[in-house]
């Protein structure tokens, strides 16, 4: 069939303005220029970078592509979010989070921006629409660090360092309260329908010393947690939301767990030691120890390209590791200490 030429030239346009529009581009901190690099994942090419404050964290974008927010961490003393506009390649005002310290972890749900202050003991979130804090709960634990929230935002999981514990946080409905012990309820007029009372609830599930990165496998039935102190991998049962396994994985200094995105394979890795730990899901044992620098620290998955980024903070590089192969095939060298690293797609 042949199309008129006006209509074949609407059809291009369309094209190249999808095309253009529908763009991914990595994420990379550097923690010592404290510099955010907005990368092109295919040529593995600095596009940009941006000023990002103080001792960046972590950095997630928002669902458009058009955000990006950086944890300022400090070791808990600052209480920032760098903002940057992906779209004009500027930093904007950052947020302050006033009383809430040391924000670490970082995840985007739903049109909202989730953190933790490890220095407050707290999780919270802040809405980009009004430019305000919306919510916040305290933990009652040590160095609440990393974060998930379900994409319907009723499940939150965090570890919490210090306090060598996982917080399982589930809003629930509750039992409709009665009146006050010894107020008899009015006979007339009748009493009100009860009302559906929900409330966030805690349970605080004991792992292993220095627990930082954890996943939750792709089938959202297990949660693994990095203990970095003891060298150990404990594995949650979500449904039961207890320990079923500790694995001596011989992984101290862990600082990120990853899944592969078909759920077979785990990825830790160590801030102290050269290698890069893979286990089998399915086995819980070590398949492969692989040496790619003197330690690492963030990792991000690609699961287009069946790849991983993996942070080689103390080495200035970030390398790229095929999940299929289980082998390095590129670094990308110049990025002095890089750490959190995220996608944006616009």
């Amino acid at each position: 069939m042949r199309f008129p030429l006006r209509a074949t030239t609407t059809l291009l346009a369309l094209t190249l303005t999808a095309s253009i529009f529908a763009q991914t581009t990595l994420l990379a901190l550097s923690k010592h220029d404290h510099t955010l690099s907005v990368l092109d994942p295919t040529t593995l090419k600095t596009l940009y970078t941006l000023p990002v404050g103080p001792d960046p964290h972590e950095v997630i974008a928002s669902a458009d592509g058009t955000t990006a927010y950086v944890s300022n961490y400090g070791g808990g003393a600052f209480h920032t979010l760098a903002v940057l506009d992906l779209v004009h390649h500027t930093a904007r005002p950052s947020i302050d989070l006033g009383p809430l310290h040391g924000p670490h972890g970082l995840t985007f749900v739903d049109g909202k921006l989730y953190f933790t202050a490890e220095g407050s003991k707290v999780i919270g979130s802040f809405d980009p629409a009004t430019q305000k804090i919306d919510w916040a709960l305290g933990t009652g634990q040590n160095r609440t660090h990393m974060i998930y929230v379900s994409p319907d935002q009723q499940h939150i999981i965090t570890t919490n360092v210090s306090s060598a514990t996982v917080s399982l946080i589930d809003m629930e409905t509750l039992p409709q309260q009665g009146p006050p012990p010894g107020m008899r309820p009015p006979s007339n007029p009748p009493p009100p329908p009860p009302q559906i009372r929900r409330d966030w609830i805690q349970t605080i599930v004991p792992v292993g010393r220095g627990c930082e990165g954890f996943d939750l496998s792709p089938d959202h039935k297990e949660i693994w947690v990095a203990n970095s102190q003891d060298g150990t991998i404990s594995i949650i049962d979500y449904a039961t939301k207890k320990v079923i396994a500790t694995l001596h994985s011989e992984t101290r200094s862990a600082n990120r767990l990853q899944f592969t995105p078909d759920g077979k394979q785990v990825l830790v890795s160590l801030l102290s030691s050269p290698d890069l730990v893979i286990l089998d899901a399915s086995t819980r044992k070590v398949i492969k120890r692989l040496p790619i620098g003197t330690g690492a620290a963030g990792i991000l998955i690609d699961p287009t390209h069946n790849r991983a980024f993996i942070a080689n903070t103390p080495d200035n590089k970030i390398t790229i590791l095929d999940l299929t192969t289980l082998t390095i095939t590129a670094t990308i060298p110049n990025i002095a200490e890089p750490d959190g690293m995220a996608w944006a797609t616009r």
